[in-house]
This record gives C-alpha cells, structure tokens and sequence, in this order.
C-alpha cells in the first residue's frame, strides 16, 4: 500500500462510515456493526502507520499534488501515530460499549454519523502539518462533539453544551487571531516552515506575543488552568459511551496541539513561555484534584480527575528536557486508556444502580465483583500505584523534575498523587462497599446481556492497563522517540521540506511557479 493512501486512511474509513451510517439510517443495528468495523479499521491503519515510519522514518504526503505551503500537508511523526493508534482503540472500546447504552432515538437522530465526524477531526488533528487545517479539525471536533453532548435533548444536557460552544468559540477566535498574525509575520502556516522563519522574524516579543494566543487557545481545549471550567460542567451530562470517548480523548488533542507548537514553533523565549506552562500545569493539577475531592457524583470526581491530570501532562512540556517530554507522552498514553476506563465503568454502575449518586451506588461490590475488581485497575494507575501505568509515567515526570532543578513542581506532583488515590478511595468505599446508605437489594438488578457486552471494552481496557505497566518497555520506546522528534525538530522539518523539494523536482502544477512554490497568473 502506498504512503499516501496509509496516511488518508484514518480519515477515509471514518467519512465512509459516517456516510454508511446516514444511509443506513433506519436500522440502528446496521449503523452499530458499521460503527465497529470502522474503528477496527482506523486501528488497523494506525498500525499499519507505526510500521511504516518504523522502518522508513517520518511520513510525508500532501492532497492534489499542491506544493508546499498551498497543499494540505499530512505528517506522521512517532507522536501523531502514538496518538492515532490510542485513539483508535478507545474508538473501538467506545463502540462496543454502545451498543447496548446508545438509544434507538439517539441513533436515528445520528449518534453514529457524528461519532465518525469526531473521529475525523480528532485524526485529522493529529496528522495535519498546517496550522490553518489545524484549525479547520478543530472546527470538525467542536460541531460534532456539541451534537454528541446534546442528543437526549434533557436540560442537564443543553446547559452543559452551551458552557462547552461558548468557551471553545472564544478558543477558537484566539486560535484563528493567532494563525492570522503568523500568515503576516511569515507567509506561510506550514508548520515545518514556520518552525524556520519565526526565529527569523526579528521581532522575538511580538512571537511571544502570538505564543500567547495559541497558548490560551490550546490551554480551553486541554481545560488547562484557569480555563477548565467547562469540562466538569458538560462532561458528566451525556450518555457513558460519549463522555468515555469525550474524556480520553478531546482535552488530549489540546495537549497534543500545546506540545507539537510548544516543540517546534515557539522555543525563542523557552524561559517565559514554559515557565508560564510549568506554573499552569502546577495549578491545573491542585485545583483539579481539589474540585475532586468535594464532588459526589461519580462522573463529576472523574471530570475534575481529567483537570488534574493535564498538568502532569503539561509538566512534562514545560520542563523541556528529553526525558521530561517522554514522561509527558508516556503520561497521555496512559490516561487516555485509564480514564476513559473509568467513565466506562461508571456507566455500567449507572445502569446497574439507577444514579451517578456515589451514595446511591453503596455496595457494589457485594453482588458484582468483577464490576470492582474492573475499577481496581484504572482506578489505582489513575493514582500511581506501582506497579500500574501511572506509576511509571508519574515516576519518568518526578526523575525529570528533580534533574532540572524544579522540584516545587515535584513536591505538588506527589502531593496531588495522594489526593487522588484518597478521591479513587472515597469512590471504592461510597459506591462499592456496604454502608454508604443505599438498598443493596437494588444491586442485583439490571446484569442483562447488554450489560455484560458492556464488560467487554471495559475489561479489555483494563487488561491493556496491566500489559503496559508489566511491559513498559515498548511504550516507553515509542515515548522516547517521540520525545526525540519534537526535542530536537529537525527531523521533522527535513522531511517535509525534503517531500517539497521531491515535489518541486517532479515538475510545477500549471499555475504554479517551480522554484518556489507560489501560485502565479496563467
């Protein structure tokens, strides 16, 4: 199979089961199966990917034959795949998982077209070059994902989304404002190129400056400190299945857009704007851990959790060592598998109990074992337990903090570690042990079929869990290139100029000048 076409897949097979969805729109068992195969497909693909640049280095295609900077250029480095394999196995989990909790009228009103678009756009974040097309996935994301929150039409639901559009409107302004003063410092929104002619700017301030923008922007999406708000005011209003795939995966394309301009565009004034994200990953992890700590909806502890956990993610950013970097990949890895986990979990005691309500949940444990035992293992990698996931990543992030010296950002790491294993406790006791005040009796009920195929996602999910934390060792390879590739960006710019380069000695497209690549009268 060519480059050119492993690269596309990722897109291609979501749009063509978006639109097989449409057409099949009066039988929702059909749209479920499709639903399937198309994750499968994308993991496939991403897979695929990984081998590809294994063996042949960063992936580079542009759509049309256009040149650099007028083509839509893809590129695949070892984060954009890491990125899309993750996501696509919380896209099939996630899939699986609804078949029994996705409504009939949700998927008539188009559940699973617009689970697709999403997948899209989450894809398309992660494999587009361009920071205007970065912006274009980001607009896909949004539209999507507000119909995905307001399915079900309840109140809960269109107050939650309204807090959701405003604040990601605002983001996407700040986004847009950025890119256009890129265009007029540079000329270009290549990010390859960009990473060359911003140092050549001359005028380093106002490059903080516009740093800045894609900084606030970014930071609403990761739900980075202050900018957080909307995340525990929506996340906790959709069915489980949407606010499984929302929770492992939105904030984390943010992150990911924070560490590829934070890597490879903005390092002139690394001292101001990385200590800026070293202070906003500190504060993003107390406050999220002490919104947390006072909430008793189980969904709501969970969303604030996402809060806490970006600054660890953003920690590893902000340090900007190697090895700092490899824990921050290592650490988004591991969070989008346990915490979209988590949310699935949740949902099938909400099913089986009737309520988000930890008190309502009292007793779980008593009639289903397995349901707890399934919460044990993300719950406690969530935490940092060893030998789980979340230790090795929080482990990586502590070693980096203390070798550069910063080491009041360890001492909140660690800190907010113990909040978060006495959140993970307050949970296991309120709603899986006896006492917490609700009818153990109810807790029989409801372990249909479709709750047992809903056991399914969760309990492979939580098995991949043990599978990193007992074999690290390829994860931690994939995270240390990773890390290799955005700490030292020259391997990313060489291969995608190098594919321009390749493309200009092919011969111009008419109307388009050769040697440089600019567009000119016919």
């Amino acid at each position: 199979m060519s480059a050119h076409l492993l690269i596309i897949l990722p897109l291609i097979i979501p749009f063509v089961a978006a639109v097989a969805a449409l057409l099949f729109a009066r039988w929702p068992t059909v749209q479920k199966g499709i639903n399937i195969v198309s994750m499968g497909g994308i993991l496939a693909a991403s897979l695929g990917l990984l081998s590809r640049i294994t063996e042949q280095g960063i992936q580079v295609t542009t759509i049309g034959d256009w040149p650099v900077p007028f083509g839509i250029v893809f590129v695949v480095d070892h984060l954009s795949v890491v990125m899309l394999i993750v996501s696509a196995i919380i896209g099939l989990a996630v899939a699986v998982y609804a078949v029994p909790d996705v409504d009939d009228t949700r998927v008539r009103f188009g559940f699973y077209p617009f689970f697709n678009l999403l997948m899209i756009g989450i894809n398309g974040a992660f494999l587009t070059g361009d920071l205007f097309n970065l912006y274009v996935w980001f607009e896909v994301m949004l539209i999507s994902s507000f119909v995905l929150i307001v399915l079900g039409n309840t109140d809960e639901q269109l107050a939650g989304a309204v807090k959701y559009v405003v604040i990601n409107l605002v983001s996407s302004l700040l986004f847009l404002s950025g890119v256009g003063l890129v265009y007029g410092m540079t000329g270009t929104l290549n990010m390859a190129e960009l990473s060359l002619a911003l140092s050549e700017v001359g005028q380093p301030g106002l490059v903080t400056v516009v740093a800045m923008l894609f900084l606030i922007s970014f930071g609403i999406k990761a739900a980075l400190f202050p900018l957080f708000f909307w995340l525990p005011a929506s996340y906790h209003t959709p069915p489980a299945s949407v606010s499984a795939f929302f929770a492992g995966l939105l904030t984390k394309v943010g992150v990911y857009a924070l560490f590829r301009v934070f890597t490879l565009l903005f390092t002139q004034d690394v001292g101001y704007t990385h200590t800026l994200l070293l202070w906003g990953a500190g504060l993003t992890m107390v406050t999220g851990v002490l919104g947390a700590a006072v909430q008793n909806d189980f969904r709501r502890v969970l969303s604030f959790h996402i809060v806490s956990q970006i600054g660890y993610m953003i920690m590893g950013l902000a340090l900007y060592t190697p090895l700092a970097i490899l824990g921050g990949v290592f650490y988004i890895v591991h969070h989008i598998i346990v915490k979209a986990n988590l949310f699935l979990v949740s949902g099938v005691a909400k099913r089986l109990r009737g309520s988000f309500s930890l008190k309502s949940l009292d007793g779980l444990y008593a009639y289903h074992p397995w349901l707890a035992a399934l919460f044990i293992i993300p719950a406690f990698s969530l935490a940092g337990f060893p030998p789980l996931s979340g230790f090795w990543a929080k482990l990586i992030l502590t070693i980096a903090g203390i070798e550069t010296g910063a080491y009041w950002i360890v001492a909140v790491a660690v800190a907010v570690g113990l909040f978060t294993m006495f959140s993970m406790t307050k949970i296991w006791v309120k709603a899986f042990l006896p006492g917490g005040g609700g009818d153990l009796a109810d807790a029989v009920s409801s372990m249909g079929l479709g709750t047992r195929v809903m056991y399914v996602p969760i309990a492979g999910l939580a098995v991949l869990t043990i599978m990193i934390s007992v074999f690290a060792g390829p994860v931690y390879d994939l995270a240390e290139r990773s890390a290799d590739e955005l700490y030292n960006s020259s391997e990313y710019v060489e291969a995608v100029l190098n594919h321009e380069k390749s493309a200009a000695d092919a011969g111009p497209r008419p109307g388009v000048d050769g040697r440089t690549g600019r567009v000119h009268a016919r």
